[in-house]
């Protein structure tokens, strides 16, 4: 009877889960203050981050769903902060949530970064971005390696409950802002930043990597130095494991509809990217004719080479800039 009286009570928790709107559980999360709080009524983390998901909440609701799901994710993995981690050739402190990524949670751990996927589902995005780095560092020009992450370590962790996550360490970026996050950006900001993200997709083309999600999101800036690091080589590859739904309008046909990229793929995003922080409004005539001609439909219309297309920026950019 103990038996069936069990099996009761969890089809009707089940059943509550299913009922459980949107409405409801962000102010669920919102008022939370432990993990524990939130699946101790028979919700648990996978089903609450499906329901607040920015991907499935809409255009009308995504800043709410994206506020809901970070504070989700943030106090999922509270409760992994100061654990240690080992491994056979090192041991890793988890440290606070040091930032939230599309996929990911990053923690501190000193001069380091640990990356630990949300879902162990996404292990082989993050297995992509470990290719990514590792190919960059062996195979591409020593002096551009300061436009990508160094990866230190990438291995797998089983956790209490029996999941496996692939976790990617890279040495930490001082001193730099999220592009998504700094701001109006001046015109000659501006130039600076496209000048550097034409150098970094050239020189991963030129080792064989095609990052695939070229988005504000994923760009380190230091305006003091003109310094820009890409972010995010989850996405990397010819055939894109998946997109960023949240920016599926800033990719091009070839992702969206055939699930394939190459380096006109990235220079329709990063050409995309630059058009929409300088904005109609600001963009001068001869950039905005520059940005018209990377941005076909098709990508054997487009420019192939960024490095030779850097050279075409800066014929139209003044002199001063050209650095």
């Amino acid at each position: 009877m103990s038996t069936l009286v069990g099996a009761e009570r969890r089809r009707r928790q089940a059943e509550h889960v299913r009922q459980l709107g949107f409405d409801e559980a962000v102010q669920r999360i919102m008022t939370a203050t432990s993990i524990g709080e939130l699946t101790g009524g028979g919700h648990s983390y996978r089903q609450l981050a499906k329901i607040v998901h920015p991907d499935a909440a809409g255009a009308q609701r995504r800043a709410t769903a994206t506020e809901a799901f970070a504070r989700l994710s943030k106090l999922q993995h509270h409760k992994d902060a100061g654990a240690t981690l080992r491994t056979k050739t090192a041991t890793y402190r988890v440290g606070p949530v040091f930032a939230s990524g599309d996929i990911a949670e990053i923690y501190a751990d000193g001069a380091l970064l640990l990356k630990i996927p949300r879902d162990p589902a996404d292990n082989d995005l993050m297995e992509a971005e470990a290719a990514a780095l590792h190919d960059l560092q062996t195979r591409g020009d020593p002096r551009f390696r300061a436009y990508a992450p160094v990866l230190t370590d990438s291995f797998v962790h089983e956790d209490q409950a029996k999941r496996r996550r692939r976790i990617n360490v890279v040495e930490r970026q001082r001193g730099m802002l999220r592009l998504d996050q700094a701001g109006r950006i001046t015109i000659p900001d501006a130039i600076w930043i496209w000048r550097r993200l034409l150098i970094a997709i050239g020189w991963a083309h030129r080792a064989g990597v095609v990052h695939g999600a070229v988005l504000e999101s994923h760009v380190l800036i230091h305006p003091e130095r003109r310094g820009l690091v890409l972010l995010d080589w989850c996405y990397a590859g010819h055939r894109p494991r998946a997109i960023v739904k949240a920016s599926e309008a800033a990719y091009p046909p070839e992702v969206l509809h055939d699930r394939t990229a190459s380096p006109a793929t990235d220079i329709y995003m990063a050409t995309g990217l630059m058009t929409r922080i300088i904005g109609p409004a600001r963009m001068p005539e001869p950039l905005r004719r520059f940005a018209a001609g990377c941005c076909y439909d098709a990508p054997r219309m487009r420019p192939q080479d960024a490095w030779a297309l850097l050279g075409e920026f800066d014929e139209l950019i003044p002199e001063r800039y050209r650095n």
